[in-house]
């Protein structure tokens, strides 16, 4: 009889042989398939110039300069080609790059503690992103291969620095579509003619895009001189070419909304640097809408641009599958985070996002007090957007995300773009005071810069928000380190039994007509095993201000969970 063991013995050596071929093929192909090459730079000089210090805050690189403004605020100048501003502003922000890598890593680490799910959502984003060089202008990877030249090894376990900063550009668009997170909550606005006090364009707008309160602490107000197209400035961060507010000298201004979108099958051109594209070659409202038409995008967004010589505003509504130009019928236009254009009228996507979500009431509340402060200046700009108010001016609970003041924002901008003017907001959010740039003076005036002077327009600065010396800001800050506690202990399963009923006393009087302040509550007691007084805290909720239909259903839930364990 013949003995088959020898053949059963090959077998069980030969089955996870072909296991571990086809493993090591297939991460093989995954590497070469996603591996991303930096563009070829021929002239690489401007690695080897060194950063000098010539005054107290002020850091000097040829002929670009990085220094911190008694506002708090850092500027940054830069001019030359792609690759050697981006090698300056790496040498001279180095430190600021690595500290936004750092609070923007850790609040990814924050929201995904799962350590085997953060290594599966790298190696996701990097397949999703595969191509995404390909949707990118050559100058643009040249400037962004450049600072990535004095981006930090500390985060090499995510990718190469050029491979990493080239990602971190698509990270507004794959957090809002993949996730639907809507950290871009924002809401922006133009008057002009009546309804501006001396009838030229006013631009507003709040970029309430919260990933930590470490990600805001170093905003850079950037002055780019490039060797093609026109100078501009934008608020931005370190490592960040891209543009979400911005303004060029041509007195262009450019700002970006989120918009409700499909999940992408790859990326595209990130809505950051088409907006970034827009600031440096566009000279009117038709310009702009040109070079959208000419980019694919993977999410949808609203771009609203504003034109000084035009003496107008208009919105660009622009998704992976059509493109409108909306024009407003009045002399004023806003922007929240739905569709406005018929193009879109019918899209279930908008359909839904205008029903359950926080854009339709912010639009509203903006219309009303455009009305109410008509005809606005700079102070009434400064105003609205720093209005914490629901519509016809309820309290709707400090923070709330149907307030245009949602007491998160990473900065707001004014700008006057007939004048080339530009106001700033300053920490924390938009309570700070607005400090103004006047682009003609940046350019040719402070361009040459050899030591520390202040460049802002010190007689036009707008004072801080009276609200900051309030005890109702006290209130909040308490909230929002009670509510990180409480959302702490939820998660972590620390809650007390019996619950501290003082700690969620103290708790609801710091915020007491915010919905949030409630649900959690109700979450508390209902992990507590108090149903009861769990569901007067979700009834609570419920009767006060929810922006988000998802949430509502929460709350219904949790009360009908609550009634079960009563049962």
């Amino acid at each position: 009889m013949s003995d088959y063991r020898p053949f059963f013995r090959k077998k069980r050596y030969f089955i996870p042989a072909v296991l571990i071929v086809i493993s090591g093929i297939l991460i093989i192909w995954y590497a070469i398939a996603t591996s991303v090459s930096p563009p070829e730079v021929a002239d690489r000089s401007a690695l080897e110039w060194p950063v000098s210090q010539p005054d107290s805050g002020f850091y000097l690189c040829k002929n670009n300069w990085l220094k911190q403004s008694n506002s708090g605020l850092w500027e940054l100048y830069l001019q030359g080609d792609p690759f050697d501003r981006g090698v300056t502003n790496g040498k001279l922000c180095r430190e600021l790059i690595f500290k936004q890598e750092e609070a923007f890593v850790g609040q990814i680490k924050q929201l995904v503690p799962s350590t085997l799910y953060q290594r599966f959502l790298k190696y996701f984003i990097y397949w999703f992103n595969r191509d995404l060089d390909k949707y990118l202008m050559e100058e643009f990877k040249r400037e962004i291969y450049g600072i990535s030249f004095s981006a930090s090894d500390s985060f090499n376990f995510i990718g190469t620095p050029y491979q990493r900063l080239l990602n971190y550009h698509s990270a507004h668009d794959i957090g809002h579509a993949l996730q639907d997170l809507m950290m871009v909550g924002c809401t922006s606005f133009g008057v002009w003619d009546e309804f501006s006090r001396d009838s030229s364009l006013i631009i507003g707008r709040n970029f309430d895009f919260f990933v930590g309160d470490a990600f805001a602490e170093n905003k850079i107000v950037c002055f780019e001189k490039p060797d093609n197209g026109f100078g501009f400035m934008m608020v931005t961060w370190g490592g960040m070419i891209g543009a979400v507010s911005g303004m060029n000298e041509r007195g262009i201004t450019v700002t970006i909304n989120a918009a409700k979108s499909e999940i992408p099958l790859s990326a595209r051109t990130p809505i950051s640097i088409l907006a970034r594209e827009i600031l440096q070659y566009a000279t009117s409202i038709d310009d702009a809408y040109q070079i959208s038409c000419a980019r694919e995008t993977f999410v949808s967004e609203s771009i609203l641009i504003g034109s000084g010589d035009e003496n107008r505003a208009a919105i660009i509504e622009k998704a992976p599958f059509g493109i409108a130009l909306v024009y407003p019928s009045k002399h004023y236009i806003i922007c929240a985070n739905h569709f406005q254009d018929t193009t879109f009228s019918q899209d279930p996507l908008n359909r839904e996002n205008i029903r359950d979500n926080a854009s339709l009431y912010r639009f509203c509340r903006t219309t009303q007090e455009i009305t109410n402060l008509k005809p606005m200046d700079i102070q009434s700009a400064a105003r609205l957007l720093r209005d914490p108010q629901g519509i016809n001016g309820t309290d709707i609970g400090m923070g709330n995300e149907k307030a245009i003041n949602q007491l998160i924002a990473h900065h707001s901008v004014i700008f006057k773009p007939a004048e080339r003017l530009v106001w700033v907001s300053t920490n924390p959010w938009q309570l700070g005071p607005y400090v103004c740039y006047n682009l003609s003076e940046i350019f040719y005036t402070f361009a040459p810069l050899r030591q520390r002077v202040e460049i802002t327009e010190q007689a036009r600065t707008i004072p801080s928000d009276p609200f900051l010396g309030s005890e109702d800001y006290q209130r909040f800050l308490r909230f929002r380190e009670m509510r990180s506690n409480l959302i702490m202990k939820l998660h972590e399963n620390e809650v007390s039994l019996p619950p501290d009923s003082m700690f969620l006393e103290a708790f609801q009087a710091t915020n007491p007509l915010y919905y949030e302040v409630w649900s959690l509550s109700g979450d508390y007691l209902c992990k507590t095993l108090n149903p009861r007084e769990a569901i007067a805290c979700y009834r609570k909720a419920l009767s006060l201000e929810i922006p988000r239909w998802d949430e509502k259903e929460r709350i219904i839930r949790s009360i009908t969970q609550c009634n079960n364990q009563i049962k």
